[in-house]
């Protein structure tokens, strides 16, 4: 479970700030934003890896480091490096190059390529990504520039503070968040996880990514222990119910879920105890998109 990486407030404000330069330079554009004119400004290329293709791998990420291990510590296959490290995506800061593995799907493209963007734009994530054992970078460093990426990427996608406009003028819920999903030109996976994580910062809200929660349709890879691909919180929700358990909140999904091939699943109010003990209210709504069920948390009341 990728339980989300809380940043600081003056982190955020240090990526904010290339981020919204890079907004400013492009002449601040109305969504959605076209990644070839960002990688234009920053003189970036694209090119794709296949897992077919060895020796592009071999000469490309040679000294590459993914939290504190050396990819090429010995003649690897490409599909055994992919599988070990779950590589999709790479960025090359001594080639101001990007890379896609050409086998993820295209519709996450868009984020794994603004994810390297982010990389890029960061000074501090240069000296830690590639080189030697002086910057290698263990878990814990891994954990945190990757979480730096992604709070960036979603700020440089969603244009800053025009998504949280945009949906504080809707009213609340998956119907708003299907509308701003083309409106950005983003997935619904990734708009999810923006609506809770910036929207409503002083509501306890809660996003999940999963596989189908009834236990009809879910996959035989399913692991009760780990049950969300995805486990997203507001800062009030971090801060208030620091002792929610995925597995806690997985057993409040499949408690109404329906076993409908797509589309909503279903939709409830059930109980969650805060860190003190006290019980409190959340409606919660779940769409499946036919690849993902996606769940809508929200905090109603103090019982």
């Amino acid at each position: 479970m990728a339980k989300h990486h809380l940043l600081s407030v003056p982190v955020q404000a240090r990526i904010d700030e290339r981020v919204e330069r890079i907004l400013r330079e492009l002449g601040n554009p109305e969504p959605p934003l076209r990644l070839g004119d960002v990688r234009a400004l920053l003189k970036l290329n694209l090119g794709y890896f296949s897992r077919d293709d060895d020796s592009l791998f071999s000469r490309v990420v040679s000294r590459l480091t993914i939290a504190g291990k050396q990819v090429l510590q010995r003649p690897m296959l490409l599909a055994e490096a992919v599988g070990r490290f779950n590589l999709r995506a790479l960025y090359l800061p001594d080639r101001q190059r990007i890379i896609l593995d050409d086998s993820t799907p295209q519709p996450k493209h868009r984020w794994l390529e603004t994810h390297e963007i982010i990389h890029d734009i960061l000074p501090w994530h240069r000296s830690v990504l590639f080189g030697d054992n002086e910057h290698t970078v263990t878990p814990a460093c891994h954990a945190k520039i990757e979480a730096e990426a992604n709070f960036g990427a979603g700020r440089l996608l969603f244009f800053r503070e025009r998504f949280i406009e945009e949906a504080r003028a809707r009213d609340f819920g998956f119907a708003s968040i299907r509308k701003l999903k083309p409106m950005f030109g983003n997935t619904l996976t990734t708009t999810l996880w923006r609506y809770v994580e910036c929207v409503w910062p002083d509501t306890p809200l809660v996003g999940v990514v999963s596989c189908h929660p009834h236990v009809l349709r879910r996959p035989a890879t399913f692991d009760a222990a780990a049950p969300c691909r995805h486990f997203i919180q507001s800062s009030a929700f971090a801060a208030r119910f620091s002792g929610i358990s995925e597995q806690r909140v997985f057993e409040c999904i499949e408690s109404y879920c329906r076993a409908q091939s797509a589309g909503p699943l279903g939709e409830a109010e059930l109980t969650l105890h805060d860190d003190n003990g006290s019980p409190h209210i959340f409606h919660f709504d779940t769409f499946f998109n036919q690849h993902d069920a996606l769940t809508l948390g929200r905090w109603i009341r103090a019982i």
